[in-house]
């Protein structure tokens, strides 16, 4: 009988180490908006990975989870790191003076010139779906300690199930002679918060 209650201890533990992990490495959220289209849409249910950053620094390319001015977490894609110099004109991104390919966005962008240095541990993000996002061209970057973790794999409607696609900055650029630039979205996720005015797309949270 000791036997037995010892053994169900020990699963009891586990489940409760197991259970406290995963909360501290993976974090779920639905889908709320279209600033992130076409990767993302409207329901769609996203694992968001919380430890990758602890052991390297986000990337160009990656889409990310984060605290916007904090009070709704958004999720957008890292254009530019610290130190690089953002430059829109003609309908083009450009970073550090390379223009970039993005077969990620939705539709092709009205853009309003801009160039900006990105100040040390901040992030300049934009969304996939360019003309109803709200992102970095408003004039707001993603500090460091905001970044809640990586966009890692979409679990539901089960025709998008899979690992979510990055974009490194050389693939992009490996591509910029043979295509043209194309278009991009946005969106962010509250804790039981929808989005309404244009250009915000929210996440629900599921679990911590």
């Amino acid at each position: 009988m000791r036997a037995f209650l010892r053994e169900i201890l020990i699963i009891i533990i586990a489940a409760i180490g197991i259970f406290f992990l995963l909360q501290t490495t993976v974090q779920s959220f639905v889908v709320v908006g279209a600033s992130m289209e076409p990767a993302f849409e409207q329901g769609q249910r996203l694992l968001v990975n919380k430890a990758v950053y602890r052991f390297r620094e986000p990337q160009r390319g990656d889409v990310i989870v984060f605290l916007h001015n904090q009070r709704a977490d958004y999720i957008k894609r890292i254009v530019a790191l610290p130190g690089d110099t953002v430059e829109i004109k003609k309908g083009v991104v450009y970073v550090n003076g390379s223009n970039l390919y993005e077969p990620y966005i939705k539709d092709t962008p009205s853009y309003q010139p801009l160039q900006k240095e990105i100040p040390e541990n901040e992030y300049f993000v934009l969304g996939d779906n360019r003309n109803n996002s709200n992102d970095s061209r408003n004039n707001w970057t993603v500090k460091r300690e905001e970044i809640i973790g990586k966009a890692w794999l979409s679990i539901w409607p089960p025709n998008q199930w899979g690992l979510i696609a990055h974009y490194p900055l050389q693939e992009q650029l490996s591509s910029t002679k043979l295509f043209p630039q194309l278009p991009q979205v946005e969106m962010n996720h509250g804790w039981s918060t929808m989005g309404t005015s244009m250009g915000n797309g929210y996440l629900l949270q599921l679990s911590h």
